[in-house]
């Protein structure tokens, strides 16, 4: 087994033990390098990020709050709480700023560089999910027309929005709102299909939360995948 494919198959094994939305792909392998993640935002493949030019595709923070704003359109998440780096992967916890000041986290937003390269930009590939989860479809799923998401929540009062979106599209593939849900670790699901006609790729499902303090108060992203 390559170190590639070595490394793949363990972050498998861990973001399934963990419930995280950071399974590997199976991409196809650009001068030795294999990207192991669906490539959510902002490039769609390997040779978009070669042509990168942004100096905040150089910088995970900007990166997850770009996504945060121009991809998914929360507008009010434009915090970072915190995150954590090392050579080739990041987490950005991304957030809003409560009526005391205080920054509330609405998601740790996982990054990765995309291509061998020290400097190589940096791709939103998912998120790291814990009040609420978004585990269905597993990561990198083929899927078609309509999905069927599920996971699990805690919290109060809470109201979930879905979206399909998919990376070079201006709008929503897909949107449903909202389904009640609520209370300690409790699971939800629900179908959201797309209107419109998506590219051969990745398609990223979010859903949200919120109408408490901010109007995205919580949100979990995956990749699928559709032919």
């Amino acid at each position: 087994m390559t170190p590639a494919a070595r490394r793949t198959a363990v972050l498998a094994a861990l973001c399934g033990l963990l419930l995280i939305s950071c399974s590997p792909a199976n991409p196809a392998p650009v001068d030795g390098f294999v990207f192991g993640y669906q490539p959510l935002w902002p490039f769609a493949d390997q040779q978009e990020a070669d042509q990168s030019t942004a100096d905040w595709h150089a910088d995970p923070g900007a990166t997850a709050l770009a996504f945060t704003r121009d991809f998914l359109d929360f507008n009010e998440i434009d915090r970072i709480a915190g995150a954590t780096e090392d050579d080739d992967e990041a987490w950005v916890d991304v957030g809003y700023r409560l009526p005391d000041d205080r920054v509330a986290t609405a998601a740790t937003i996982h990054l990765a560089r995309f291509g061998p390269a020290a400097d190589a930009p940096w791709e939103v590939v998912g998120t790291r999910d814990e009040v609420l989860t978004l585990q269905a479809p597993p990561y990198g799923s083929l899927v078609r027309d309509t999905v069927e998401a599920g996971g699990r929540i805690t919290g109060i009062d809470e109201s979930l929005h879905l979206q399909i979106r998919q990376s070079g599209q201006d709008r929503a593939l897909g949107d449903y709102c909202c389904l009640p849900a609520g209370g300690q670790d409790q699971p939800w699901s629900a179908q959201v299909s797309m209107t419109r006609a998506p590219r051969p790729g990745t398609v990223t499902v979010v859903v949200s939360t919120g109408g408490h303090v901010a109007e995205v108060e919580r949100f979990a992203v995956t990749g699928l995948r559709v032919q």
